[in-house]
């Protein structure tokens, strides 16, 4: 059973952190169900320990992830935020760890353990900018890893891959962006130099494949960060500046 002081917690912190445009309130049970998502104890130590500094509850929230929901994770890495899509959405639901033709041979391992353990996770591979799934989708979610498919060695057009992303989605779908913020007036050009995209640049691009600016959440944003490091650098790295967008099809 889920302590009661870190239930509470957990509930608090859904409603902090966030400045939107359309939030719809999380729900008791909703985040009751983050709450437990974030304290299942089949979460390694080590993506536990960095729950501080990603801020787990508050993006589920954000992402308003619900019971039957079916979610794409692009390119979900070891799994940090698949593991809890895969526990909110439940038996009802289905998460697709979409892992990236270019990158599989590294990356289909980790997704096959995601598939081991949570019998609602499919792994999908195909290239980005003509991703297709087998339903229509509630959310697909990228996290930290927009910015890369602008560097030319994933040799993705990024605009066909933001349409591709609006079509896999139900009217009324949402699409939840995290990046590494860039300075403003930077773009694209930071990229592969220092890993980062100006936030005002992804937006008008996932606009122009026909989305609608749904909102933001600041839980993540870092005003200390000057932005002109590399993210891996060991001055700044897990505590960047972060931007975190949502994005709504019509319907």
């Amino acid at each position: 059973m889920l302590k009661p002081l870190l239930l509470a917690a957990a509930c608090a912190a859904v409603l902090t952190g966030c400045a939107t445009s359309s939030m719809t309130e999380p729900t008791p049970a909703m985040t009751a169900a983050y709450a437990a998502a974030v304290a299942d104890t089949k979460r390694p130590a080590e993506e536990v320990a960095r729950d501080p500094l990603r801020h787990p509850a508050e993006m589920l929230a954000f992402a308003q992830v619900q019971a039957g929901d079916r979610i794409a994770d692009i390119r979900p890495g070891a799994g940090y935020f698949t593991r809890l899509f895969a526990d909110v959405a439940g038996a009802e639901g289905r998460v697709y760890a979409f892992v990236p033709n270019r990158t599989a041979a590294r990356e289909n391992a980790p997704a096959d353990a995601l598939v081991a353990a949570y019998p609602n996770v499919a792994r999908v591979n195909g290239e980005l900018d003509t991703m297709r799934f087998d339903q229509p989708l509630d959310l697909v979610f990228m996290s930290q890893e927009y910015h890369d498919f602008h560097i030319p060695g994933f040799g993705v057009d990024v605009a066909r891959m933001n349409r591709a992303v609006f079509d896999a989605l139900k009217p009324g779908g949402l699409f939840v962006v995290i990046d590494h913020s860039g300075a403003a007036g930077t773009g694209i050009s930071q990229v592969q130099s220092l890993h980062r995209i100006e936030g005002a640049q992804l937006r008008r691009e996932i606009e122009a494949a026909g989305f609608v600016f749904d909102g933001e959440s600041t839980a993540v944003a870092n005003p200390a960060d000057d932005r002109t490091l590399n993210v891996f650098d060991e001055a700044i790295r897990g505590r960047t500046d972060q931007f975190v967008y949502r994005f709504r099809k019509p319907g």
